[in-house]
């Protein structure tokens, strides 16, 4: 770590800075680190430049998709953790309840399953404690995304962070009652031509777990397609066709019966991705450990 002498002619490092650098490494954009703070991109950017004059080198170095810290940078990063903690101290008295904002993405499905009951109860125990969910289907980004921690479909290939899994889930064919009554029923995959299919948009995704279920099947009559599951679930219960869902989200619908369960059963699971920055975050420990 370079030193800097008493009476030297580079500015004394703040504390802020330091802070705020900690924000851009675990979020890696400037606009999320500055949203997380309260303060708005021009002064983060400011910030991180006082930091970088102080110490005298590059903290941060751009990637394909954000910001990344620097040799530099990472010899920085205990020292803001450990200002942070200080601080989180003083905040609660040395109590154990966790404060700060933790942002999340993940697909709609799980943030309503799981994720939002999860969450609520955690700040329940926790009212310092803040949330951001957005809710999003897609592949793990390889560098950063803006987000404390990504829950994706299929296990990420991230290098550059921690993959943790959370659950496994199955896609499964349904139709509505009504649909059974005014169709004929298709007795195997090749009979699926005959009808019309739900599911995501062609190629909008580009999660291969999800791209593999619909190609494992014939293409249909006819389709009704959407970014949005729960419309796969609400067109499926309006006998629009026949649907490709999760089971967690159509088995306890008294609409819906299984359709070919013997022939089709695509396992697919949820993970989190997650990287080293964030995960030396306690909140963001406690996320994961409640998801």
């Amino acid at each position: 770590m370079p030193s800097h002498a008493p009476g030297g002619s580079r500015p004394q490092i703040s504390p802020e800075d330091l802070l705020t650098l900690l924000a851009v490494a675990r979020l890696g954009k400037f606009t999320a680190a500055a949203h997380s703070l309260g303060l708005n991109h021009t002064t983060v950017s400011r910030r991180i430049s006082a930091l970088e004059k102080a110490y005298g080198e590059r903290v941060l170095v751009a990637s394909p998709d954000g910001w990344e810290l620097s040799a530099a940078g990472r010899e920085l990063l205990p020292v803001a953790e450990d200002i942070e903690s200080a601080l989180g101290r003083i905040d609660h008295r040395q109590s154990s309840s966790l404060s700060g904002t933790i942002r999340l993405a993940c697909p709609q499905a799980f943030a309503l399953e799981y994720a939002v009951p999860a969450l609520t109860r955690l700040q329940a125990r926790h009212p310092s404690l803040q949330v951001e969910l957005l809710t999003v289907t897609q592949r793990a980004r390889q560098y950063r995304s803006g987000v404390d921690i990504e829950v994706v479909v299929g296990r990420p290939d991230a290098p550059r962070s921690v993959a943790k899994h959370l659950r496994d889930y199955r896609l499964q064919l349904y139709a509505s009652q009504e649909y059974i009554r005014t169709h004929e029923m298709p007795t195997r995959l090749e009979d699926l031509a005959e009808h019309r299919l739900i599911y995501y948009i062609e190629h909008s995704l580009h999660v291969d777990d999800l791209d593999e279920a619909a190609e494992a099947l014939p293409r249909g009559a006819g389709f009704f397609r959407s970014t949005s599951v729960h419309a796969h679930v609400l067109a499926t219960s309006q006998s629009v066709g026949i649907g490709i869902l999760p089971d967690f989200l159509a088995r306890h619908n008294s609409r819906l019966t299984q359709v070919l369960p013997d022939q089709f059963s695509k396992p697919v699971s949820y993970w989190a991705s997650v990287r080293h920055e964030s995960l030396r975050n306690v909140g963001v420990r406690a996320v994961l450990e409640v998801l």
